[in-house]
């Protein structure tokens, strides 16, 4: 048995995190880096990817670039396989792109309604059957979908966007299912209300704001530093036997009323 605190060392390992040039992704990154990990980072964007990637750098972290739309399988499918075919293996993926658009149901754009399922649960798919395809291959890997408290909660004006995050819940389960019989974990993180870019309009409400304070037993907002521990446990030998687990990291909301 390794000594404890090695059970969460990554030197060695590679990740890739999408959606990693800002708020969560960015953390997870920096927090998988600094327990040793090598990272890819992931977006659309190559100018906004790079200025991020080279933050890591400057902190003496070893990262690569990957610039492609989660949302379209032929180009996940092309960077991931080439990346694995050049560079070397993905042993842990962390599926982070997303994204949220709030209306009432009834008034709800449905143009918008796909762009919310393509974005949040088909980016899964596209991304997490790529890896695991090569994980499969090496009986090992880790993948970390995240998911929302609206993975099991409800609030008004966003149903949609709730409809999404329990597919990643349940998509986790499944991949657990299917997958762990050939050696991957397959688990989510589900954020709590956090402060980041995603969020700005409600951080910036006070109405919104004093209400999340007394509906979470923390009393506060969560800064996005708080997910990296959960982050690392999952892609670390510590979870060797943890397989279609949501774990909230919310502050308490979802364990009151």
């Amino acid at each position: 048995m390794l000594p404890s605190l090695d059970l969460f060392n990554l030197s060695g390992k590679t990740a890739l995190v999408t959606g990693s040039s800002q708020g969560l992704g960015l953390a997870f990154a920096t927090g998988l880096a600094n327990a040793g990990a090598t990272i890819i980072m992931n977006g659309r964007d190559a100018g906004k990817l790079n200025t991020a990637a080279q933050t890591l750098r400057s902190a003496g972290h070893n990262v690569h670039e990957l610039v492609f739309d989660v949302c379209h399988l032929s180009e996940a499918q092309t960077s991931i396989d080439e990346f694995e075919a050049t560079v070397g293996p993905i042993d842990i993926l962390v599926n982070n792109a997303g994204m949220q658009h709030r209306g009432p149901l009834d008034e709800f754009d449905p143009a918008m309604f796909e762009k919310l399922l393509t974005t949040n649960i088909t980016s899964v798919f596209n991304v997490g059957q790529t890896v695991a395809r090569h994980m499969i291959k090496r009986n090992a890997g880790k993948i970390i979908n995240i998911a929302s408290v609206q993975t099991m909660l409800a609030r008004p004006g966003i149903a949609p966007y709730t409809a999404t995050k329990g597919a990643v819940g349940n998509l986790t389960k499944g991949m657990a299912t299917d997958w762990a019989q050939h050696g991957l974990q397959c688990n989510a993180i589900a954020p709590g209300y956090f402060d980041t870019p995603l969020n700005a309009a409600l951080v910036a409400d006070p109405d919104f704001s004093a209400w999340l304070e007394k509906r979470t037993p923390a009393g506060r907002w969560g800064q996005v530093d708080e997910l990296v521990g959960a982050c690392v446990f999952l892609s670390s030998a510590a979870a060797s036997f943890v397989n279609g687990h949501t774990l909230y990291v919310d502050g308490g909301i979802t364990a009151s009323l």
